[in-house]
């Protein structure tokens, strides 16, 4: 093999003097296979849906420590296009992989050295699953940083969403209900696990009147759905979340709207659940179609309906802790993952309401 690598080398030398002899020796054996087709083949990849420069990290250096876990294959990376030439297996192997990193990007948004190892080196997606799902994160969102269940419910919650198509996640405010909701949704999007995300909110006033604020009915409706866009902002970049609202991949809208309709291939949730009515939250609940994920918020503590009007979601934690397929995850005040003093106020309020009663 030596020897007949020293005849290419040297055969292409006198060919192509003087820019030939400038190239590695890998480099001049390929092109002469490529050149007299020596058993060599080749495949073009298209970069698709994802930011080549965030794929092939700073200065390349993902895709070197690529090349470097594909020594026998010559691998050309120009814009939204790899070139990979070598033996026809070989190729076929890398390719798969390569895909599936780009599919891990388009997820989580973010790769790295990590990443690209555990899919280069896993021999098939199950095994590549498998070392995925030991990690807690679920999105990586804005600048990288990354989104997961961090307290014992949170990830109760995530478990019971996986196994589960009707999950209630009842706690008081700050448990992280709504935010991990939508890490499970963009999660959900990312991996094309569904088509769209649904977020919806009853629009109740909570001592201020709709009425009076300004501008057309969207400016009225936004201010109770901000904390909706809020989340997705922080895990999904500017641009691309235009986008999908504008085509309405997520919508965000109030829960009167999703009166007559199916949601199918989707991934829903009801925030705010305790201001719906007993009408509406079962009005909601039957709009479930066969491919879609719900996911319903709620603190029961934090009722904003009118004195004489029942909240829906009370009766519907009784009337469904019995059906198969529904899960209720209790969150509560070792939950809380907003400031320290949000647990002693939600633990003082706790204590004032129970000294009311007696």
């Amino acid at each position: 093999m030596a020897i007949a690598h020293g005849f290419i080398q040297l055969f292409l030398e006198k060919t192509f003097q003087p820019h030939f002899c400038l190239l590695d020796r890998q480099s001049k054996i390929v092109y002469f296979c490529a050149l007299f087709r020596f058993d060599m083949a080749e495949q073009i990849l298209q970069i698709e849906n994802v930011d080549p420069k965030e794929l092939h990290g700073p200065n390349d250096r993902l895709l070197d420590l690529v090349k470097s876990m594909f020594p026998k294959l010559k691998i050309i990376a120009r814009g939204d296009f790899v070139k990979v030439m070598g033996d026809e297996d070989e190729i076929d192997y890398f390719v798969s992989r390569y895909e599936t990193l780009m599919m891990q990007l388009e997820r989580f948004g973010k790769i790295t050295a990590q990443t690209v190892e555990d899919v280069m080196m896993s021999a098939t997606d199950t095994e590549l699953q498998q070392k995925m799902s030991e990690s807690d994160v679920l999105v990586f969102g804005r600048s990288g940083v990354p989104v997961k269940a961090i307290t014992a419910n949170q990830k109760r919650m995530v478990t019971a969403s996986e196994q589960k198509d009707l999950v209630f996640a009842i706690g008081p405010a700050g448990t992280g209900k709504t935010y991990t909701a939508v890490a499970l949704a963009v999660r959900a999007l990312k991996a094309k696990q569904v088509r769209r995300i649904i977020l919806t909110r009853p629009a109740v006033e909570a001592d201020e009147h709709l009425g009076f604020l300004p501008g057309d009915l969207k400016d009225k409706l936004d201010p109770y759905l901000q904390p909706l866009y809020d989340a997705l902002r922080d895990m999904i970049p500017s641009t691309k979340l235009e986008g999908y609202l504008e085509d309405h991949t997520i919508e965000i809208a109030p829960l009167a709207f999703m009166r007559g309709r199916t949601l199918d291939h989707a991934f829903v949730i009801l925030d705010e659940a305790q201001n719906a009515t007993r009408s509406q939250l079962k009005m909601f609940l039957t709009r479930m179609g066969r491919s879609a994920k719900f996911i319903v918020t709620g603190d029961i503590t934090q009722i904003d309906l009118p004195p004489k009007t029942p909240s829906g979601l009370p009766q519907a934690m009784e009337v469904l802790k019995n059906v198969r397929g529904v899960e209720f995850i209790y969150l509560d005040d070792k939950d809380v993952v907003r400031h320290k003093l949000v647990t002693d106020i939600i633990n003082a309020y706790k204590k004032h309401h129970e000294e009311e009663e007696i």
